[in-house]
């Protein structure tokens, strides 16, 4: 089962670099990670391009906000599991996503995370 995590990101050079990390450590095989930035301003594009190297595509243009830039990271996504996974937020355990696609793979309808 393939997973697809779509990260939105807007000037977000403080912290996307956390969230590139814990994607890229995840133990789960099969992640297609897409960066859809909107055209920051700040050194984002930079960090993307340095330490992106497992990211599946990358797009940096205009947008008209966050539900813009989500709706084309869907548009891109070819997984069986799509998740998002914002460009300031990251994954506290390389287990996360193989849990979780393990959990999708019976057949259910919802798969969630909790935050604390």
């Amino acid at each position: 089962m393939k997973v697809t995590l779509i990260t939105v990101a807007y000037n977000s050079a403080s912290t996307i670099a956390d969230t590139l990390a814990s994607v890229a450590t995840q133990s789960y095989p099969d992640i297609e990670h897409i960066v859809i930035d909107g055209l920051s301003k700040d050194a984002t594009m930079d960090i993307v391009r340095t330490r992106g190297q497992h990211l599946s595509r990358v797009v940096s243009e205009p947008d008209k906000g966050i539900y813009d830039a989500m709706n084309k990271g869907l548009k891109l996504a070819t997984g069986d599991l799509v998740g998002f996974l914002n460009a300031d937020d990251v994954f506290n355990d390389p287990e996360a996503i193989r849990r979780h696609a393990e959990c999708a793979a019976r057949d259910c309808d919802v798969v969630y995370g909790d935050l604390f």
